[in-house]
């Protein structure tokens, strides 16, 4: 028989709860693809901003720029989220995402101003995790 999912009302300890995920804000900086490699590996993935409310909290207690999952690594001027979500709602910088030296296909949120930019997927950044608690192991 199929077992029921057990969704914790809760986040693990260091995560912060909003609506029905979880973030993590990363201690470290990194490349884009170890930010997202560091997500997996928990059992989340790099942040998918869907909602003005979303984008508001994660504004709201990230310090630096700091990675999301958002990148065009794919195909040159088609941005995707890391769940294969097309991009629909967007806070773009003025003048952004201009692929400066045709070598930025990783987006990361700006300090201070909320807004996104694109940037080289090479650079160290840190990043947020999110972990959806809608998606839960069955209970064993």
């Amino acid at each position: 028989h199929a077992t029921e999912p057990f969704c914790p009302k809760t986040c693990p300890t260091g995560w912060r709860k909003f609506s029905c995920s979880c973030y993590l804000l990363s201690e470290n900086s990194g490349s884009w693809q170890s930010a997202r490699k560091h997500c997996t590996d928990q059992g989340a993935d790099l942040v998918v901003i869907d909602s003005p409310e979303e984008q508001n909290f994660i504004a709201s207690f990230t310090q630096k720029e700091t990675w999301i999952g958002l990148s065009d690594i794919e195909q040159e001027g088609t941005w995707k989220w890391v769940d294969g979500t097309p991009l629909t709602l967007q806070y773009w910088a003025s003048l952004q995402p201009d692929n400066l030296l045709f070598r930025e296909d990783c987006a990361h949120i700006r300090y201070q101003e909320t807004s996104w930019n694109d940037e080289r997927c090479e650079n160290s950044l840190q990043w947020v995790c999110e972990k959806l608690l809608l998606q839960c192991p069955p209970r064993p």
